[in-house]
């Protein structure tokens, strides 16, 4: 995408700094590990790679809300958000060849088994000084196991950024080749939701309030300005709205084709998801748009 980059975690102290120094107060972190596996080692190390940004942003920069995303896809070597078990049919052979490898016939994402995971996750990152925990992952259950886990670990004020409506969406897909976490085989629709069904949408939100999320979040934005405007009126707690790569990456295309106005309809979007009644906005353009604001 252009203009937004992996940064090392020197590179990312700089980035905060001069962030915060424009009026942002609180950024998000996300993980590309040197290596994966099959059980996600990378996000709850405690030597990981967002928890070492974590520590050292905290270290320079103390007055900077620091939340970070707990999901797995980034750091499995199947890319999938959670524990994965997999029946494999053969391969087709012929003869004098050797046989090819096992084809994938179905798969089951293992949810119970995943929360264990993703509670690990979240204190670890906790410990390394995140202030907010963001879970992103759809497992059922997951705030419920991560409060669990945190209050147990001595963290009972951390806050649970629940990523409560993650629609199962095209417009991810700018951020899932830059974090390489695209699913290796399958997709995403068992566990993330039907883009059709606001009504789930909701149920699932009540849900997570009621395993003791403190801040929901409907991802992506700009196509689900409904549902935010639908969890505004319904529920009464702090309400995100993620602006997703693809929403990002559509701006920058039409712009650099000159069939836009690039800071307008930059603005416009963002005014857009305020309207519908996000109270907070993840965006790629958080430092831009502080600059306008200022």
């Amino acid at each position: 995408m252009p203009g937004v980059f992996n940064l090392s975690v020197d590179e990312a102290v700089k980035e905060v700094r001069e962030t915060r120094a424009l009026g942002v107060s609180s950024i998000i972190l996300f993980g590309l590990p040197e290596k994966k596996d099959e059980v996600a080692t990378g996000a709850w190390a405690e030597d990981g790679i967002v928890q070492r940004a974590a520590r050292a942003i905290k270290s320079a920069v103390r007055d900077v809300a620091v939340m970070g995303d707990v999901c797995l896809c980034e750091y499995m070597s199947h890319g999938h958000c959670g524990i994965v078990k997999v029946k494999e049919k053969p391969g087709p052979q012929s003869l004098g060849a050797a046989a090819a490898p096992p084809a994938i016939a179905e798969y089951e994402i293992v949810n119970d088994a995943s929360l264990e995971l993703l509670a690990r996750t979240s204190v670890s990152l906790a410990r390394s000084g995140v202030d907010v925990i963001a879970p992103s992952d759809m497992m059922d259950g997951r705030v419920g196991a991560i409060r669990a886990a945190l209050d147990e670990a001595g963290f009972a004020n951390t806050p649970i950024l629940s990523y409560a409506a993650k629609f199962s969406s095209g417009f991810y897909g700018p951020f899932r080749e830059a974090a390489d976490s695209a699913p290796q085989f399958g997709d995403r629709r068992s566990y993330q939701m039907d883009p059709a069904n606001i009504r789930e949408a909701m149920r699932e939100i009540e849900l997570d309030i009621e395993e003791g999320a403190d801040m929901i979040m409907v991802k992506p934005a700009m196509p689900y300005l409904d549902v935010i405007a639908a969890a505004r009126d319904r529920f009464d707690l702090p309400l995100a709205a993620y602006q997703v790569s693809g929403e990002y990456a559509m701006i920058e295309a039409a712009a650099r084709n000159q069939w836009i106005d690039r800071e307008r309809v930059m603005m416009e979007s963002l005014v857009c998801i305020r309207r519908a009644g996000a109270s907070m906005i993840l965006t790629y353009y958080a430092k831009e748009a502080a600059k306008l604001l200022a």
